[in-house]
């Protein structure tokens, strides 16, 4: 069943995150620039909600933050109230890359305090998103449940082609590309768990 249109882009909630997690972490924008590999320019777009970044881009700023993607879709709590542990769907939020057309929806309750993550994924016929900053402080374990086509998967030079139903264990330390060989939408379900030991 293909996902709904995401309802508004969410660059303002991006933008927040982003400088939220900077402060932090007290990094200034060049730091973050030289751990994460993105131009300075292109991050201070990122924090005034004035770029579109592609999933390339966020996940460099991810790395570089020392977070998973998916703290940067995050709406930050109300001060003094606890999170649900329940994320409904229609609260779950969805983003789109303007580069491959791939659309994430992130499952997770937020704010939970937990390694793992849980993210559904569709990318559209033919459509190719890879992500090659592998620098982290943390290890980081992926799998990869292929609900809807037929996908293939490359970890560093190795290429794996995924039926539905098929399953991918991975460790994230090498560039990965995920690719859409068919001529319809694929959908997968992207469980990711991060340790809390630096490597």
């Amino acid at each position: 069943m293909p996902m709904p249109e995401a309802p508004e882009p969410l660059n303002a909630r991006i933008a927040a995150r982003v400088q939220a997690l900077r402060a932090e972490r007290g990094l200034s924008i060049q730091a973050l620039a030289d751990r994460s590999g993105v131009s300075r320019s292109m991050i201070s777009l990122v924090e005034r909600g004035e770029a579109s970044a592609t999933a390339v881009v966020l996940e460099r700023l991810a790395s570089g933050l020392d977070v998973m993607l998916s703290a940067l879709f995050e709406a930050a709590p109300p001060a003094a109230a606890a999170a649900s542990p329940i994320a409904r769907r229609d609260e779950q939020p969805q983003w789109r890359d303007p580069a491959s057309g791939y659309r994430r929806r992130a499952v997770s309750p937020p704010q939970q305090g937990q390694p793992l993550q849980i993210v559904e994924v569709q990318l559209p016929a033919q459509a190719v998103v890879g992500f090659d900053h592998v620098i982290r402080r943390h290890r980081v374990f992926q799998q990869v449940w292929l609900l809807e086509g037929e996908l293939e998967v490359t970890l560093g030079e190795i290429p794996h082609h995924l039926h539905e139903g098929d399953c991918l264990a991975m460790t994230l330390d090498q560039p990965v590309q995920f690719r859409n060989p068919t001529r319809r939408a694929v959908r997968y379900a992207v469980v990711i768990h991060e340790t809390s030991t630096a490597r």
